[in-house]
């Protein structure tokens, strides 16, 4: 079985480093002249699937949008997340769950067991109940041959004053959770590592990641200000390793199929494995 590591790296050379956001919020369904309804919501994703199953490399979607529609919001997350892995697209559930005992694992099951409805490649969790409360899902992942993306140094301003604030020798908050999943990485000894970081392509004081051995998934591509040089700068020596996401620039090439796709296209090429 191979690891979702490889697979992503695998996925990136035919398709390219790009991560693409389905983000489904209101005012964007508004924009694509659907309702903001569970069938606007289902129409979003369809020519979502149409458009980034065969093109992108990883597709994640923000599972916020769908959980705001309860149970039948859910149920067109399944139908996405299957369609685009039956597509060839490699699903990352950005969900950022986390949480202790058995709750985590409950978590872990939901979005990285194959035999749960919402089973996805990998899921987005947040390591702030300590990095070690994440351990169901790291043993999930690797039974599974799933990932994982641990939230490290995100670029909204009201995490600085967390992620930046040091252990006294002089090691960030974000960089001791980077450090962390290197080590669970170099641990479970694959080639291609399982586990990631989320670090916001807008951060100007980047945790090191040249010993992660994991991917890095870079928001705030595109339309919140980052290019292709700030993720060059962030993942200097590991730019393979680099996901891009960009949701608002692609998106707002819909709901016209061929203008996403050729927006994914233009994307991809700034990002080659």
């Amino acid at each position: 079985m191979r690891g979702f590591g490889e697979r992503l790296r695998n996925a990136a050379v035919e398709r390219g480093r790009l991560c693409v956001g389905i983000d489904p919020h209101e005012h964007l369904l508004e924009q694509w002249g659907l309702p903001a309804s569970v069938d606007g919501l289902r129409e979003f994703c369809r020519i979502c699937v149409v458009a980034f199953a065969d093109t992108a490399a990883l597709v994640k979607p923000q599972v916020a949008f769908f959980e705001r529609f309860g149970a039948a919001g859910f149920a067109v997350l399944e139908e996405t997340i299957s369609a685009l892995r039956d597509g060839g697209a490699l699903v990352l559930a950005d969900a950022k769950r986390g949480d202790i005992g058995s709750t985590m694992e409950g978590y872990a099951r939901a979005w990285l067991d194959p035999a749960a409805p919402l089973a996805c490649d990998a899921v987005t969790l947040s390591p702030y109940l300590g990095l070690g409360s994440l351990e169901p899902a790291v043993r999930t992942a690797a039974e599974h041959g799933g990932g994982i993306f641990v939230l490290a140094a995100t670029s909204n301003p009201e995490a600085h004053s967390i992620q930046r604030a040091s252990d006294g020798e002089g090691r960030s908050i974000a960089q001791q959770i980077v450090d962390g999943v290197a080590k669970l990485n170099a641990d479970l000894g694959e080639e291609a590592g399982s586990i990631g970081v989320v670090v916001g392509a807008t951060v100007s004081e980047p945790p090191a990641l040249g010993h992660l051995g994991g991917p890095v998934l870079l928001p705030g591509v595109g339309a919140q200000g980052a290019g292709a040089a700030d993720v060059a700068r962030i993942c200097a020596g590991v730019e393979h390793l680099a996901f891009p996401n960009i949701s608002r620039g692609i998106l707002r090439a819909g709901p016209d199929v061929e203008a996403l796709r050729a927006a994914v296209a233009e994307a991809s090429r700034e990002f080659p494995a």
